[in-house]
């Protein structure tokens, strides 16, 4: 009796554990729309924006991302960070940015860094950052770069990672002036932060929805106040500004899902002016 009991409870791991893979398999693309009002067509812009690949646990290939991407309009690419976290594995980055720059986003593709890249030694990380910029991704550690895209001044602003105490927002911020700001940044609980400073749209990830989000992500509570607020995906806001907390494409520890789905988001926004509420579809 007690074998039939510890077989059917292998049995049981054994099939939540296969669902729990395959769900890494399933690919979500949400786009989420901003803007006002008075919509002003020629100043929309569609963000295509990826965060935590853990490209030793990802799902999909390169030719699956570019394949799932090929037919949508794409102006920038923003990736917020945890792309890998052993050195071995920087060389599988490379297909993946050949899949990006195949989609020809018109303004370039952007990049911050996570707390998995930073495990990397110094001159491991250094061979991360520049694969990454050798492949037209522009990296930005508390950086910032301007963009004019159709007469509007567009700011990417690239806050470091903020769990592992890397951020500067004095930096960050040091050169912008006037324009439409886009925040990338990894952690999102640095928005805690941020009452003095100045963004219309922050992307970001870490949380990874949960990952597994059964029966309640408890595991996050350690991430930040955030995740205690129940603020652990999709569309937020904090102090009336508008955040998003991506799923993540990858998977860190084992490469399962309970709850939740990997994600690849489009963002339309409005640039040429102030942003009065939001909508996800």
């Amino acid at each position: 009796m007690l074998r039939m009991i510890w077989l059917f409870i292998i049995m049981i791991v054994v099939i939540i554990g296969y669902k729990a893979y395959e769900n890494t398999k399933q690919v979500v693309i949400n786009k989420v729309e901003l803007n006002q009002d008075e919509w002003t067509p020629n100043s929309s812009v569609t963000v295509l924006h990826l965060s935590d690949m853990h490209l030793e646990n990802i799902s999909i290939t390169s030719e699956q991302l570019y394949e799932k991407l090929k037919q949508e309009p794409i102006d920038i690419i923003a990736i917020t960070g945890d792309f890998l976290d052993r050195k071995r594995t920087i060389p599988k980055l490379v297909p993946y940015l050949d899949a990006l720059n195949k989609l020809k986003p018109c303004y370039g593709m952007y990049a911050v860094f996570g707390n998995h890249d930073y495990v990397l030694k110094d001159n491991d990380f250094a061979s991360l950052k520049n694969m990454l910029e050798q492949h037209g991704c522009k990296t930005l550690q508390n950086e910032q770069c301007l963009l004019n895209i159709e007469g509007y001044p567009v700011n990417i602003i690239g806050i470091d990672d903020y769990s592992t105490n890397r951020s500067d927002l004095e930096s960050s911020y040091q050169y912008v002036k006037t324009g439409y700001n886009l925040v990338l940044t990894h952690d999102p609980n640095v928005v805690l932060d941020m009452n003095h400073c100045s963004f219309d749209y922050l992307l970001s990830g870490h949380f990874h929805g949960g990952q597994f989000l059964y029966p309640k992500p408890y595991h996050l509570v350690k991430m930040g106040k955030l995740a205690r607020m129940k603020m652990i995906k999709g569309l937020h806001r904090y102090n009336d500004k508008p955040f998003y907390i991506s799923e993540g494409l990858g998977q860190t520890g084992l490469n399962a899902r309970i709850g939740s789905r990997p994600e690849i988001t489009l963002h339309t926004l409005s640039v040429g002016k102030e942003m009065a509420n939001a909508k996800i579809s």
